[in-house]
């Protein structure tokens, strides 16, 4: 607690005050959205596969009879329209923006559906990236959404905040690597989330073994998996851990990774 703060949260002007109640931050959707639930896929750094989690669990999701959707909230680094194959860019008009439809049906909205081509740096600064990232929230017309899915860049910095106090989160799940490293940074996600009161629901450790075709066995091609400890000591029910996977990252490059079945992360899709 600030030695400023006088225990009334509405008004404080006290940048970073953990006693803060983050509910004065929280954002309305646009009037014609409907957002059941929202889950936030974090990472405590980059590539250890946020967007592909992000990816099948809206795949899944969509597979079982809800109308999902992706805010991809990693403005500089956004992938996801690669994932899904999309060329088609993001439309509006007066009232708002709307999210561009996957093959099966899934509202995405991501920077990339934006720019002239895909390939085009977003150089801005952590406040404007920030900023667009709700009004993804605020400006895009959603319509009728049973499953949120926000895509987040990784760490603890600007846009991970952001989301974590503009947009009413259910939940994150945090995806990790067996690298004794990512096990430290991934603490740093969990604690962040503790003081910002939102639920871990659960741990997925992505190539987290690789199966052999031939003999079955199981191999930790990086490492031996720690994530099942962090788990239990942080009390987090739930842990995923999907193999290496060549056919489902050859699917993801070809922009199918909706069309891809795999079952790796059914017992978090089970407990959404």
């Amino acid at each position: 607690m600030s030695e400023q703060c006088d225990g009334k949260c509405s008004g404080c002007g006290v940048e970073g005050c953990s006693e803060r109640n983050t509910n004065d931050f929280l954002e309305k959707p646009h009037e014609l959205s409907q957002i059941k639930k929202v889950i936030g896929v974090v990472s405590g750094k980059g590539g250890v596969g946020k967007t592909l989690v992000t990816s099948l669990l809206a795949t899944s999701m969509q597979r079982a009879g809800y109308q999902t959707a992706i805010l991809d909230a990693d403005v500089t680094g956004p992938s996801i329209p690669r994932a899904f194959g999309l060329k088609e860019k993001a439309s509006g008009n007066e009232m708002g923006l709307f999210p561009v439809k996957s093959k099966t049906g899934i509202s995405i909205m991501s920077t990339n559906l934006l720019l002239k081509d895909e390939t085009d740096p977003v150089v801005w600064r952590g406040p404007v990236i920030a900023g667009t990232v709700k009004q993804f929230w605020t400006d895009v017309i959603w319509g009728e959404v049973d499953y949120m899915f926000v895509d987040l860049p990784p760490g603890t910095g600007d846009v991970p905040l952001t989301v974590f106090q503009s947009i009413p989160l259910d939940g994150i799940v945090i995806v990790t690597s067996p690298q004794e490293l990512v096990g430290m940074i991934v603490e740093k996600a969990v604690k962040m989330a503790d003081m910002m009161h939102i639920p871990v629901l659960a741990l997925v450790e992505n190539m987290s073994y690789f199966q052999c075709p031939d003999c079955g066995g199981r191999h930790a091609i990086f490492g031996e998996s720690h994530v099942d400890a962090i788990a239990a000591w942080h009390d987090i029910a739930t842990v995923c851990k999907m193999p290496i996977n060549p056919k489902l990252a050859a699917a993801t490059d070809a922009g199918a990774v909706e069309l891809f079945e795999d079952d790796s992360l059914n017992s978090l899709v089970e407990i959404l």
